[in-house]
């Protein structure tokens, strides 16, 4: 399974990386793309360094990331499962799913376990609408996901954490 390796936030380099897109048509997706890529998250500490860049106010920027249900404001844990939440998996148990999956992790959407290894994130397509409901842990999408199903991939995510201490 794919483990996010986010860099430690540098606001040197989050400059950087804002610098190299502001020039861009509609800068601002790009940016916040390629900084929740190299952090995992966007830091609140990079709102005020964006806002200067494209000359933005700081409530424009904070518009754009809070509409946008991808970008996070906080660190993930080490492994983020999503669970699909559109109307095709919905059809086929993705609420009861949904359910088993806040009742097992012990979070909300957009929570973290309490060891800092899973955040529980909602995701609106996969694009694998006739094999749902689906389930997306980092790079990798999982098909016909039942409660017994996510909790064994959920086990191999506890296991991979017990591996490394």
């Amino acid at each position: 399974m794919t483990t996010l390796k986010p860099a430690a936030w540098d606001a040197s380099v989050a400059q950087s990386i804002i610098d190299e897109l502001a020039a861009k048509p509609g800068a601002l997706l790009p940016i916040l793309h390629a900084l929740q890529d190299r952090f995992a998250y966007v830091p609140d500490a990079a709102v005020p360094l964006i806002a200067a860049t494209l000359k933005l106010s700081r409530a424009e920027v904070h518009g754009v990331i809070s509409f946008y249900h991808h970008f996070r404001t906080h660190q993930p844990g080490k492994h983020v499962v999503e669970v699909c939440r559109a109307e095709a998996c919905q059809a086929v148990g993705a609420r009861a799913l949904e359910a088993h999956a806040k009742a097992s992790l012990g979070v909300d959407y957009h929570g973290t376990t309490s060891d800092r290894n899973i955040t529980l994130e909602p995701v609106y397509c996969l694009g694998n609408c006739s094999c749902g409901p689906s389930v997306r842990i980092g790079d990798e999408i999982h098909a016909y996901v039942d409660a017994e199903r996510f909790d064994e991939l959920v086990e191999e995510l506890r296991t991979d954490v017990l591996e490394v201490q």
